[in-house]
Formats: C-alpha cells, structure tokens, sequence
C-alpha cells in the first residue's frame, strides 16, 4: 500500500475521532505506523478507538476529551497537537451533528445548535489549521462535509445548509492556501451506515463506513479537490441539482 501511495500522511489530527467514518479512514493508516492525535467528546469512546488504533500498528496516540462546539479552546488544543505529532500532515475534521429536522424548522434554538457544531465550530477549526498548513506550506486539511449541502430539502434542509456553507467556506480556503502547497478536500459522503443514521430505513445507496474511508484515503492520495463518497452520489446529486426549481419544490424529497 505504501509503495502505491506516496501521499498518504504519517501524523493525523482527527476531530470528531468516534466518527464512524473517522475510524475508516484511521484503521489502514494505523496498519502503517502512523502517529495520531484524537479529539473527541465522549471519553470512552475515545479511549476505544485509541486502543483500536494501537492494536492495528499506531506508533502513538494521543488523546483530547473536549466539546469542540467551545471554540475558545480550539487554539489551545491544536497547537497541543502540532506539538505532541512535531507537525501535522493531515487534519481530518470528522464531527458533526444530524440534528432534527422537525424541531429545527419549529425553533430557532435547535437550528442554531445544528448551525454552531456543524459550521461555526468547523470554521474555528478550519481557520487555525488553514493558517497553519499555509505556513508549513504542506499537508491536507480534509473536512467531511455531506451531499445534503448541494441542495436544500425540506427533509433535512437545516443539516444541509449547515453544509452547504461549510462547503463554500471550504471552497474559499482551497483558492486561498492552495497555492502555498497545501490540499484541501472537501468530502461529501453520501448514506453511510454509521450510528447517527441508525433510526433511517436502511436501503442499497447506505455505505459501510470502511467502504467510505477507502474512498477519502484515494482523494487524499490524488489531492482531489471534492470527493464524493462512494462516487456513485456525484452523479445523483448532478441529476439532483439540475431538477427545476418548478418541478423540484414539488416532490417529496
């Protein structure tokens, strides 16, 4: 696997590292020695997935029990973890919230809790390691956005503006940093099978979430730009985007 991809990183700072997904990029990584950094919420879950990591190859593991929705700790925490893996050579940012539609669409505050985790606590993050990858002028800053951000539905049109920004922001970092010789990659998942879809009917178009994290670690390998994972969601969502709004606003999506 080394031989065939050259660009695969040594020393990985994951955010939101419970993440199923998270762990399907981490798992082959950690088969090759690499070094991580893990911040998550829930301390059992993260001292888990350490464990996990240790046991398949990981030469280290450092570990961060915090809420990343406090903003105000970010840049304390990611200069830690510059310190502790001596540079970072792929951030991958991984939490995020689902959230509830219903209650959203009924009251504000929910909204705002969705909007505070899944984009405002990411630009925090984003903005901190943007800066820092121009410096270094190497890495890659890979950030799981979703296919729900390419167009608003009246199923989870809260989640899907929360990514929807993520990706415009991301796509102004990328012509920003790109030229320093750092990689952004903006991620855009379509149904995984993961515990945050749990309570939605399982159909043919759910993914495993190793199937998912083969696919991120290949567009990390090609310095792709956005990926979308499995790359079946980039022709959905083309046919999906190019509905009329005349028609569009009448189905039952």
């Amino acid at each position: 696997m080394a031989s065939a991809r050259k660009h695969l990183p040594a020393r990985i700072l994951v955010l939101g590292a419970t993440s199923a997904i998270a762990s399907g990029v981490m798992r082959p990584l950690a088969e090759q020695g690499a070094r991580f950094y893990l911040v998550a919420r829930n301390t059992g879950k993260l001292t888990a997935v350490a464990s996990d990591l240790l046991t398949r190859g990981a030469a280290a593991v450092f570990v961060n029990v915090m809420d990343l929705d406090d903003t105000a700790a970010h840049a304390a925490m990611l200069a830690e973890a510059a310190e502790k893996l001596e540079t970072i050579d792929l951030a991958l940012l991984a939490h995020g919230v689902l959230g509830d539609q219903e209650k959203a669409q009924a009251d504000y505050a929910a909204t705002e809790a969705i909007l505070r985790t899944n984009f405002l606590s990411a630009v925090s993050l984003i903005t901190w390691l943007a800066n820092y990858f121009e410096t270094t002028q190497q890495g890659t800053l890979a950030v799981i956005s979703s296919v729900a951000g390419d167009r608003g539905r009246k199923s989870n049109y809260v989640y899907g503006a929360s990514k929807g920004a993520l990706n415009i922001f991301l796509d102004g970092v990328r012509n920003r940093i790109d030229r320093s010789g750092a990689h952004v990659l903006t991620i855009k998942p379509g149904f995984v099978a993961t515990p945050m879809t749990a309570h939605l009917p399982q159909n043919a178009l759910f993914a495993h979430p190793a199937v998912v994290g083969k696919g991120i670690l290949k567009a990390i390998d090609k310095r792709k730009d956005v990926a979308y994972v499995p790359p079946v969601w980039a022709l959905i969502m083309l046919i999906i985007r190019s509905i009329p709004n005349s028609i569009f606003k009448k189905m039952n999506l």
